[in-house]
């Protein structure tokens, strides 16, 4: 018998987004502060003052409990915007210092 864990504070949306209930906030985006900067739910609540401490820790306990899942969306998400960055095309000022280096 398999029971369904309910976040309070978090609400999922139809694709299966965990966000802060009543708010813009992607957990994914709070975990990525956590994960990639080491920001504690302190940090957090200190970069985000809209946020209540217990919608920062509901959301780093989702975090904690589908931590392999989440890690994953990060790296792919970095993948796919160093992939897309690749596909960039010079701007006009990095063209011309291209241009300068070239020149005497």
């Amino acid at each position: 018998m398999s029971a369904a864990i309910r976040y309070p504070h978090l609400a999922i949306d139809e694709a299966g987004t965990a966000r802060i209930e009543g708010t813009r906030y992607k957990v994914l985006h709070l975990a990525g502060e956590h994960y990639h900067h080491g920001w504690s739910a302190e940090e957090i609540l200190r970069q985000h003052p809209d946020l209540r401490p217990e919608q920062v820790y509901a959301a780093l306990t989702y975090f904690y409990d589908h931590h392999d899942e989440l890690v994953d969306q990060m790296q792919s998400a970095a993948e796919a915007a160093e992939a897309e960055r690749a596909l960039q095309r010079p701007t006009r000022a990095e063209l011309l210092a291209r241009r300068a280096r070239r020149e005497p």
